[in-house]
Order: C-alpha cells, then sequence, then structure tokens
C-alpha cells in the first residue's frame, strides 16, 4: 500500500477510536467518580474545574497503540524499532496512572506517587529504548552532516532527555487543551520529519498519535470535558521522546518542543530566583499560569503557546528537509 496511504489511514483510524472510546469513558469516569483533585495553590478560577473526570489519558493512549499496531502488520512494517516505541509507550502510561489514580484514592492532588517515584519510573522506563539503541550501535546525534558519535554516554543522554520531555509535558498540561493542542502540532511535525527519513513505522506511530490527540482534544477543550491526567502527559512527553530517539532527530526537539521547553525553564526560574533572592520573577509558574494571571483567557494562552510550536515545528521541518 502506498506510504502516504497508510499514514492518512492511521491517523484517521486512531482518531475515530479515540472518538468512540471517549464517549463510553468518560461516562464510565463520572461513574466512578474519577475526577480530578485541583491544587490549593493553582490560580482561583481552576476550583470550578474539579470534579471533572481526569485519566482521559486511557483513550488517546490505547486507540494509538491500536491503530498503529493495525496498521503496521498490514503493512507488514511492525518492526522491533516500533514495538520497542509502543512498549515504551504503554509503560509512560501505567506509570501516569498509577500516579493518577494515586490522587483520587487519596482525594488528593499531592497523593499518588512521590516525585522521586515519579522520576525513578521514568528514567526506568527509558532505558529500555536507551539500551536498544545501544545495542543497534546508534549511539549518534547528527543535524545534517554534523554527526557527533557519544558512544557509551549515549544511554544517559537518552535517559535524561526522555525524563525531560516527558516532564515538560506534563507540565504543560495546566489548562484545557493545552498540552493536547501543542501535542499534536509537535507530533504533526514528527510524522513529517519520519516521512522525509523514510520511516515507515515511526510515521505511522507519529501519524496515529496526532489523529487521537486532535480526536482527545474535542473532549479537552475549553471548558473540558476530561482532563488526559499524568496517564496522558507522561504517555506522550515519553512517547515524544522515544520516536525522536529512534528516529535519530532527538536535537531537533529544542524547536519541535520549545513550548514545553520554556514551561519547564519557567519553573527552573520561579524555583530557583525564589531560593536564591526570595523573589519571583512571574506571577505564578509555569508560565502558562504567568500569563492566566494577567488576564489572558484560557483559550489565548492555548492558541498563542499553539502557534509558537507551529512556527519552530514549521521551522524544524523546512530545516530538516533542506539538511536531509
Amino acid at each position: 500500500m502506498d506510504f502516504n496511504i497508510l499514514i492518512v489511514v492511521s491517523m484517521l483510524v486512531s482518531f475515530v477510536l479515540t472518538l468512540l472510546f471517549g464517549v463510553v469513558y468518560i461516562e464510565f469516569l463520572k461513574k466512578k467518580m474519577y475526577t480530578q483533585y485541583i491544587l490549593e495553590d493553582a490560580p482561583e478560577n481552576h476550583a470550578q474545574k474539579a470534579g471533572t473526570p481526569t485519566t482521559g489519558g486511557v483513550f488517546i493512549v490505547l486507540p494509538i497503540i491500536a491503530a498503529s499496531f493495525a496498521v503496521l502488520t498490514m503493512n507488514q512494517s511492525l518492526t522491533h524499532t516500533s514495538l520497542i516505541i509502543l512498549m515504551t509507550f504503554l509503560f509512560f502510561m501505567l506509570a501516569g496512572l498509577t500516579d493518577d489514580l494515586g490522587k483520587i484514592k487519596h482525594k488528593e492532588n499531592k497523593a499518588g506517587l512521590t516525585p522521586r517515584n515519579k522520576l525513578f519510573f521514568q528514567m526506568a522506563i527509558s532505558v529500555l529504548p536507551a539500551i536498544y539503541m545501544t545495542i543497534a550501535h546508534q549511539t549518534y546525534l547528527n543535524v545534517g552532516q554534523f554527526s557527533i558519535d557519544l558512544h557509551y554516554l549515549y544511554p544517559v543522554f537518552v535517559i535524561l532527555l526522555m525524563t525531560g520531555v516527558s516532564n515538560a509535558v506534563n507540565l504543560t498540561d495546566g489548562l484545557d487543551g493545552l498540552a493536547s493542542a501543542n501535542c499534536a502540532v509537535a507530533f504533526l511535525a514528527c510524522t513529517i520529519i519520519c516521512i522525509i527519513s523514510g520511516q515507515t513505522d515511526l510515521a505511522i506511530v507519529s501519524a496515529a498519535t496526532v489523529g487521537s490527540v486532535v480526536a482527545f482534544l474535542y473532549f479537552n477543550r475549553h471548558p473540558a470535558k476530561v482532563f488526559m491526567g499524568d496517564t496522558g502527559s507522561l504517555a506522550l512527553g515519553g512517547l515524544l521522546g522515544v520516536i525522536a530517539v529512534t528516529g535519530k532527530f532527538e536535537l531537533w526537539l529544542m524547536f519541535i518542543a520549545i513550548v514545553f521547553a520554556l514551561e519547564t525553564l519557567s519553573v527552573i526560574i520561579q524555583v530557583t530566583s525564589f531560593k536564591l533572592t526570595g523573589k519571583r520573577v512571574f506571577k505564578m509558574s509555569p508560565i502558562h499560569h504567568h500569563f492566566e494571571l494577567c488576564g489572558w483567557s484560557e483559550n489565548k494562552i492555548v492558541i498563542v503557546f499553539s502557534l509558537v510550536t507551529l512556527i519552530f515545528c514549521t521551522i524544524a521541518v523546512t530545516l530538516f528537509k533542506i539538511l536531509w
């Protein structure tokens, strides 16, 4: 079957599955009272979000895996690499689900996994693709003609990268539709890059992710009917990282994940400034809360941040095509 048709099929199948599964799963969450508990130090207007169903990441991840597996099998391109990607994705989802269920059980947003335990799980899961790529002798980083082989430092790089991206998407998931909208753009860029580099298996998985996240955005746009929770944000961040690693465009994440990186940087700046000077740089971090307290609506923040991601992703894809 034609490569481009496979991409479209993967995207559409995942899109439809997510819409169908979402309707059923949200009703299940409402009946079971699997709802969100809001942080006490969140902006005041977030109190109205309490009671919104969470763990919506389940109906993002499972349709992506199902659609990817079906299309890859149909095309006879279910490679070891694609299996590693899907396994890593599933493990990140389970780690996030464990965290979310802990919060639900104890009816407290700060319950669930401790930051140390969450970090441990993220790093442990990242070991799988790190070892796989090392065994495959894919330990180099390259941009165009520039290439550097990290050798045995590469697994450390992969673990830090994937853990960082997973946490970055998790931090970004603080407003209705913010993480899902930016993920849709980021994974679209990944899909195009994989198409350019001829990596059919990765392009199919990435395209399925675009379809699922866009469908999820239907339920997650303001006012959100469901939150993805750590179940979705940790998984999507981990998937973004592992696709970049296995697709050998790790350094391009500097462009593709620009908003996620800025969200993380804002937290680092805020914490560091407060510890050193006792003063805060932003009204609140991550930075989307700063703009929220400046009077921006949630929809405006989502649109502006998504446009920033779109601009930088366009730059990444254009430069990648030129250098390829």
